[in-house]
């Protein structure tokens, strides 16, 4: 069984363009995956917690199962493995270190969800929480040019947005603006993504979410208000949001892989206020883990 590290796994230079390829490939084969819901278990105030997410995908040939914990002081704060496995024999292929693949998934599904579900004629990002899982997002708006012009708002922390922004001029984005509050960065925001780890509060009022917005919690924490009042919800999976507080209040919700396949409508006008909860489901670990396996193999 290969020990598969961090730096074997930078070593690849996997494109972005690539993995997001990968991620939309993953959600394909949901309905002929096995994907069971994951345990999670958390302590001391639920500021930590250990998740372990298994699956089966025949369509790879591959099995395995991901834990992923979070410890705020640590950095990164999310951190995993992955136990790879041959599906047709059994047989263990590798561990392999999840730090990368985690923040890479989770940034390209929150972009494939901006895809599919953004607006026409969208002019904003606003992104708060620019750890590893915000600039995974950010590096995935490159891989279209239009975004470059887009008006991109980030939300200071720690001096984290500065250096962001520094960043993000040296990549050749045009117009960037610094936030000091979730009010300046939710107002006149056509697409607002979340990728804040941890907080007990609700981030913004319902009067701040503008006609047509769309919102990507990728840590699903802190818009609970708008599962009252958004004209769409969608989430990786119904498992995964079923045991929301307001699951049954929401006026309409799916499934992102129905979509992707053409079962079910995402934006049906460019007024509708949507929510996509992008929790992060095995299916994107495992085919991921069997890529960069298959990729070493070569």
């Amino acid at each position: 069984m290969k020990i598969v590290e961090q730096a074997l796994i930078n070593s690849l230079n996997i494109k972005d363009s690539e993995i997001f390829e990968w991620v939309k490939r993953a959600f394909l084969s949901k309905t002929n995956s096995i994907l069971p819901h994951k345990i999670s278990i958390t302590f001391d105030d639920r500021t930590k917690f250990y998740n372990t997410m298994p699956t089966v995908m025949p369509e790879i040939s591959s099995a395995g199962v991901k834990i992923v914990s979070r410890y705020p002081e640590r950095h990164p704060s999310i951190q995993g493995h992955i136990l790879l496995y041959e599906l047709q024999n059994g047989l263990p292929l590798a561990m392999l270190d999840a730090t990368w693949i985690t923040a890479k998934r989770t940034g390209a599904v929150a972009y494939l969800a901006m895809k599919t579900f953004v607006k026409n004629d969208y002019e904003t990002i606003a992104v708060m929480g620019l750890g590893q899982t915000g600039q995974a997002f950010l590096d995935m708006l490159m891989i279209d040019n239009d975004n470059f012009f887009k008006h991109i708002k980030l939300l200071e922390h720690k001096g984290q947005a500065k250096k962001q922004k520094e960043y993000l001029l040296q990549q050749g984005f045009k117009n960037i603006t610094i936030c000091s509050t979730y009010e300046e960065i939710i107002k006149d925001s056509d697409v607002v993504v979340s990728a804040i780890t941890f907080t007990d509060k609700v981030i913004g009022k319902d009067e701040w979410f503008k006609e047509g917005v769309l919102v990507i919690p990728i840590h699903t924490r802190g818009f609970q208000n708008c599962d009252l009042f958004f004209d769409r919800v969608f989430a990786d999976d119904t498992e995964h949001v079923e045991d929301f507080k307001y699951f049954d209040k929401f006026k309409y919700f799916s499934e992102f892989d129905k979509v992707l396949k053409g079962e079910d409508i995402g934006r049906s006008n460019d007024k509708e206020r949507i929510l996509s909860y992008n929790i992060g489901i095995a299916l994107h670990d495992i085919y991921i883990a069997r890529m960069v396996y298959n990729k070493l193999q070569e």
